[in-house]
C-alpha cells in the first residue's frame, strides 16, 4: 500500500510564467553566446588581417562624375540645400561624389538637376 501512497502524491506545478521565463533566459543565454564567439572570430580574423569589412558585391562603382545642368528657380529649399552640399551651385558645375547610401539618396534628391557620369577609371 505504500506504493500507491507514493503514487498519489502529486508533484508541485510549476506555474506558466516561471516556464516562459526559463525558456527566454536558455534563448538569451544562446544569443549571448553567439555573439560572443562571433566577436572573438571577428577579433581574431582582424589582427590576421583576413577581415573584410565591406560585404556584398565590391565591382559596384564607388565614385561618380556629377554635373548641374539646370537653374534654380522655382526649386524647392532641400533640392537648393542638397546642391549647395554636393558644391554644384551653378549650372555647369562638376564634382566627384563618393557613393555611399548617403549620397545616393541625395542624388535621387536632385537627380532632375543634375547628370551623372560613369566611374572614371584609375589609368
Amino acid at each position: 500500500m505504500e506504493g500507491a501512497e507514493e503514487k498519489k502524491k502529486k508533484i508541485p506545478a510549476v506555474p506558466e510564467t516561471l516556464k516562459k521565463k526559463r525558456k527566454n533566459f536558455a534563448e538569451l543565454k544562446i544569443k549571448r553566446l553567439r555573439k560572443k564567439t562571433l566577436s572573438v572570430l571577428h577579433g581574431h580574423l582582424r589582427l590576421k588581417g583576413d577581415w573584410n569589412t565591406k560585404a556584398g558585391n565590391t565591382s559596384e562603382p564607388k565614385l561618380a562624375f556629377v554635373i548641374r545642368i539646370r537653374g534654380i528657380n522655382g526649386v524647392s529649399p532641400k533640392v537648393r540645400k542638397v546642391l549647395q552640399l554636393r558644391r554644384l551651385r551653378q549650372i555647369f558645375n562638376a564634382t566627384f561624389v563618393k557613393l555611399n547610401k548617403a549620397s545616393i539618396n541625395m542624388l535621387r534628391i536632385v537627380e532632375t538637376y543634375i547628370h551623372c557620369m560613369g566611374v572614371p577609371k584609375s589609368e
